[in-house]
């Protein structure tokens, strides 16, 4: 049983109504997820059955290969702090954040990470020249996956 995006929006308001319980589990088909906190530490541990489908077995392994992939050597990564829906631009119709070559200061907003309504603005982490963007607008990106590569201003 493959799990939409729907689904996997349900899940995180489950886990977000149930903040005052220590601990969490949450099974839906083949997909267990549990949950423990300890103070304002969260960790997280999913499994799930494998994906039936050779399209959703290359789309999942595409998205695993893309948060596993290498960062070149002199690039910085910026990565995914959570799961959610991937922006590159404030909002519908608007001129995203960055293109590829353009330059960024530290702190300065290159996308946006959605999840349950709520808009996680993510910072470049340096200065430098935007290399490459390897997420799709609106895709859901997975924890820790690379979304942008910044080639670092040399100083």
């Amino acid at each position: 049983m493959e799990l939409t995006h729907d689904d996997v929006r349900q899940i995180l308001k489950i886990i977000d109504d149930a903040a005052h319980l220590e601990e969490l589990e949450l099974v839906h088909g083949d997909f267990r997820l549990h949950v423990r906190r300890h103070g304002a530490v969260e960790r997280a541990m999913a499994s799930a059955a494998p994906v039936p489908g050779p399209a959703q077995a290359a789309a999942r392994a595409a998205q695993a290969k893309t948060a596993a992939a290498p960062v070149p050597g002199g690039m910085v990564a910026i990565r995914a702090p959570m799961l959610g829906t991937f922006y590159r631009a404030p909002s519908p119709g608007e001129k995203p954040f960055v293109e590829v070559g353009q330059k960024v200061k530290a702190g300065e907003t290159v996308c946006l990470i959605e999840v349950m309504k709520l808009f996680n603005s993510i910072n470049a982490g340096v200065d430098g020249t935007i290399a490459q963007i390897l997420a799709d607008n609106a895709a859901l990106v997975e924890y820790n996956q690379v979304l942008i590569l910044i080639e670092p201003e040399q100083k």
